[in-house]
């Protein structure tokens, strides 16, 4: 079973870590979808909780995650996708995610559902959209620890990267240089290997790929990692 100790991902230098999106697995068996990232000696995993209200799609819920977790110690990386994440902080964080995320672009108070994931002992992070202006979540970026930037349009799996993100994750980046921010940065949509020299170069600490994960065999997820440059 794969243990992860938290300080390897949070600790005083960044990781890069390749994070497979459970999302792309076979949801009749996320089980054995979480056993083969595990396989390929894979430390975070990436869960997209999707409502059908922030976003056209409906995934899972605290259930799923706390039957995952009583199957492995694998770091548990929790998007909520949702109207009013607010809402279900507590039963997330109950449920065994290490780290959840939540949008700026519902409206609802953000920065008392951040002090609440921090309250429940777990990691936090802020998630923008492609089209939100990086300055919404300017007042946030002490109190994270992960800033997520969507590489695609939220909602379904399967979708193209889209490159002029990245611009966003070199503010990011900078602000976190010339600010002394602490949080790490990662890419979530549509990311496939031929991406990550341009990610990597903008700042980009942690890697989500679902589709292009998943449907890889063994040995290109390796390579999929060390192209990656994962260190964690």
């Amino acid at each position: 079973m794969v243990t992860t100790d938290l300080d390897t991902f949070f600790g005083e230098s960044r990781p890069r870590i390749l994070a497979p999106s459970i999302l792309a697995g076979d949801h009749a068996d996320l089980a054995g979808s979480l056993a083969e990232i595990e396989h390929d000696g894979r430390r975070w995993v990436h869960l997209d909780v999707m409502d059908g209200h922030f976003v056209p799609n409906v995934t899972f819920g605290p259930q799923t995650v706390a039957d995952l977790r009583r199957r492995t110690e694998i770091f548990l990386d929790v998007h909520l996708m949702m109207e009013c994440p607010h809402q279900f902080l507590d039963a997330f964080a109950e449920a065994g995610a290490d780290l959840i995320s939540i949008h700026i672009e519902p409206d609802y108070d953000h920065a008392k559902a951040l002090s609440r994931i921090r309250a429940l002992g777990k990691r936090s992070g802020i998630v923008i959209n492609p089209d939100t202006r990086p300055e919404k979540i300017f007042p946030y970026l002490d109190e994270v620890d992960l800033v997520l930037c969507m590489t695609v349009q939220p909602g379904f799996g399967g979708q193209a990267f889209m490159p002029e993100v990245l611009d966003k994750v070199g503010i990011f980046h900078e602000l976190r240089e010339k600010e002394g921010h602490r949080y790490l940065i990662e890419v979530d949509g549509g990311v496939t290997p031929e991406h990550l020299p341009l990610c990597t170069k903008a700042g980009v600490d942690v890697f989500v790929a679902g589709t292009a994960y998943y449907k890889a065999d063994t040995a290109t997820r390796t390579a999929f990692a060390e192209l990656a440059g994962e260190t964690a």
